[in-house]
Formats: structure tokens, sequence, C-alpha cells
């Protein structure tokens, strides 16, 4: 570091200490700096940022419909499940698909059997690619290469699927969401009840289930079995007479066994019976949101009188705020006129600096002396002159003394200085060579 550089250096940090406040704001804007740096850096990690100078390999895949694809806000690329690039672009094409541009980290080998597939991170429809990148036979996608539409997928989004329905359906299905809504505000409390009636009946009726399904299948086993052998006798009538004649007796036992079927049937009004009061109780979950609701349109009537209120508070202040804009605006001038002094000022106090250790010895030299100096100038003054007001005259100089009977000075006098011996009205004067004027 040269000699110049070391000076400059102590110099503004002589500065620094010894201009009042000057240190304190410098420190304050090395803090603010700091401080924005670091949040900077928080903020870019936060936001995975791509820098420049990173390696980047970049392809295209052709999407049907590229919906909430949002370039430039950290939309992932995922091979296996594992974050390997970003959405970089996304444009349309001229036969109604989207191309969108994807940047990976190298040392990922796409091949052009690969297949990509749009899919959501959250029901907010914050999208992200998984890439699945192929492999022999396939060839490796060069740099831009471009995945066609035919191996990539998107989400299908709801409203999608509502589009086809024809109106009555969505009514109904609006109906069915909001009556869902309401039987489920409360479901922690009430429906455990009917959810476990509905348990309990549904074990009674098992045994029912049970014993028809048993029925059912003997049943098409007795068909089978018939079928077999109605063609292994189809050409014996008498044969086929005895069978016909078995088979109704066999109906006419299971037509006997139509009554325990019957009473079967007849536990199943029971559980209908538990499940309408399961929906009964839902249905007082609904009575419950009137007090709610009268509450939010009491609330709703005593806003607009507390909005009134902040508006009268405010409007004085408005005015402040007028007033002290004309204020500002006449000292903006002034303050940009004085700002190039404030720099001048600074060298120039730098040049004092210096002389000022010498005030002290210079005032104790000169200042007893002031007012015998200002006499002699102005006697000398006079003396020399040719005129005044009356005329051209010569001068002459003449002391009186009025503190003597003679009208003379004593030789003590003439060589005294009265005014340094009176001393200076606001205190004693500096000894002289007071001033450290060597350093």
């Amino acid at each position: 570091m040269s000699a110049a550089t070391r000076k400059s250096l102590g110099q503004r940090w002589q500065r620094l200490r010894t201009v009042p406040g000057l240190g304190r704001d410098v420190s304050a804007l090395v803090a603010l700096v700091v401080v924005g740096v670091v949040a900077a850096g928080v903020i870019l990690a936060q936001i995975n940022l791509t820098p420049p100078w990173a390696q980047r390999f970049t392809f295209q895949v052709e999407l049907a419909d590229a919906v909430a694809v949002s370039p430039g806000n950290a939309q992932e690329v995922r091979i296996a499940g594992v974050e390997v690039g970003q959405i970089v672009d996304s444009r349309p094409t001229d036969h109604n698909t989207s191309l969108v541009t994807l940047a990976i980290e190298p040392g990922h080998p796409i091949y052009d059997n690969a297949r990509a597939v749009l899919r959501p991170v959250n029901p907010l429809n914050q999208m992200y690619i998984t890439l699945n990148p192929g492999g022999p036979p396939g060839t490796l996608l060069p740099e831009g290469g471009v995945l066609p539409v035919t191996q990539t997928a998107r989400p299908i989004q709801p409203d999608e699927v509502f589009n086809k329905l024809d109106d009555r359906s969505r009514a109904a299905l609006t109906s069915l969401l909001e009556q869902s809504d309401a039987a489920l505000a409360n479901a922690p409390e009430t429906l455990p009840v009917g959810l476990r009636a509905a348990d309990t009946s549904l074990l009674t009726l098992r045994p029912v289930v049970t014993r028809l399904q048993t029925r059912s299948e003997n049943i098409r086993k007795l068909v089978t079995a018939l079928s077999d052998v109605s063609s292994a006798l189809g050409g014996n009538d008498a044969r086929l007479t005895s069978l016909v004649d078995s088979t109704q007796a066999t109906l006419s036992t299971l037509a006997e066994r139509d009554g325990d079927l019957g009473s079967s049937l007849q536990q199943l009004p029971g559980t209908t019976d538990e499940l309408r009061r399961a929906l009964a109780n839902t249905s007082k979950l609904t009575h419950q949101l009137n007090p709610a609701l009268d509450n939010l349109k009491d609330a709703s009537d005593e806003l607009p009188d507390a909005l009134d209120a902040l508006r009268d508070a405010v409007g004085p202040l408005h005015d402040t705020v007028d007033a002290a804009r004309d204020v500002v605006h006449k000292a903006g001038p002034i303050v940009s006129d004085l700002r190039p002094i404030t720099s001048d000022l600074r060298d120039a106090f730098d040049d004092l600096r210096p002389v000022a250790h010498c005030l002290d010895d210079a005032t104790a030299k000169v200042a007893p002396w002031m007012y015998d100096l200002g006499g002699f100038v102005y006697n000398t003054n006079s003396l020399f002159s040719v005129t005044d007001q009356n005329g051209g005259w010569g001068r002459g100089h003449v002391t009186v003394a009025l503190n003597g009977p003679t009208g003379a000075m004593t030789p003590d006098e003439q060589h005294s200085n009265t005014y340094q011996q009176g001393g200076s009205p606001v205190g004693p004067y500096p000894a002289i060579g007071s001033g450290d004027c060597h350093r």
C-alpha cells in the first residue's frame, strides 16, 4: 500500500472519528448493506435461483395443454422424485399444443423414447414435470431436441369434468356438495352416533345376506345341473317328464322357504330407521348455523360506523400532510443548494485543522494590541489627510493625558499597554506561546 493511500485512509478515519454523527451514520449504512446482502442471499437460496454460469442441458417437451405452467417461478423437473432441473420457458405452437422448455443438470442422459408427465404439487395447481429419461434401444436426445405430444401427458382439471355434465347434473352435484358441507360441519360430534347405529344394523344383517348368497349359489348350481341333465336326456320323454316333475317338486320346496326369506327382509326396516335417525341428527346441524349468521350480520351493521369514525380521524391527518407537503417542497431546493457547500466546507475544515493549533498563540499576541492598532490607523489617517469638510489644512498629532494635572503622559505611560492590562470582556487572554504551532 502506497504512502498516499495510507494517508488518504488515515484522513478518512480521522474524519469519521472527529466529525460529530458521521461515524454513526456510516456504521448504520454499513449495517444496512450487510443486512440487505444477507437477506438477498437467503431469498435467492429459497427460490432455487439458477446462476447464469451454471451448465444445463436444455430440451423441449410438447404438451397438449400446458395448464398452470409458469416459467421462471422455480417449477421443478424431477426424475424418480428427485429435482434435477426447472421449467424455463413455454410457448404455443401453430397446431394448438404447447412447447415447454426444460433445463436439467448435466449427467442425466435423455433418450428419444423418454416420457414426461405434467403433475400438480397441490390443489392450487402448482405444477412440476416428472420425467422418465428412457434408454436403449432409443437414441440420445440432442441439445434442443423435442419430445412429441404422444410421449407426454397432462393432468385433467376438475372444470373439464364438470363441463361434461348437463344443467340438472351440475345442479344436483352442487346441492350434494352443499348438503355434505352442512352435514359434516359438526360431524365429529353427531355423525359417529349414526355410524355406530348403522354398523350395528349391518352386523345384524350379515347372517341374512350370507344365507341369501348361499341360496343363490345353490340355485345357480341346480340350474347348471338341470341343464346338463336336460342335454343328456333330451331324447327320452319319460325321463324328461320325470325330470320336470322333480324340478317342480324342488321349486315347490323352495317356495315353502319364502317365509324365511320374508322374515329376513322384515328385519331391513330397522336398518332404514337407524339411517333415518342419523340423517335427522345431521339436519339439526344446519339449525346451528343461524346464530353464527346472525352474529355476522350484527357485526356488518356496526362496521360502517367504525369506518366513519376512522374517516373522521384520518381527515385532520390528511390536512397536516398537505400542509407539510408545501414545507418539504420548499425545503427541497434549499437542501439541494446547500449540498455542494457541505463538500467545500469539509475540505476547508481539513485545511484549517493544522492552523487551528496556532490560534491561541496568535490571539495572545495580536488581540491585546487591537485598540492601539485601531487608534494608530485612525490617527495616522487623520495626520496624513490633507482635506476634511472644512477644506484643506495641515495636520498635527497631539496626545493629551486627562489623568494628570499637567495634561501630559509620564515616561512610564508612554510604553504601557492599557488594553492588555485592562483584560478582555470575555475573560483573560491566553498566555503568549500557549498555542502548539509546531505539531
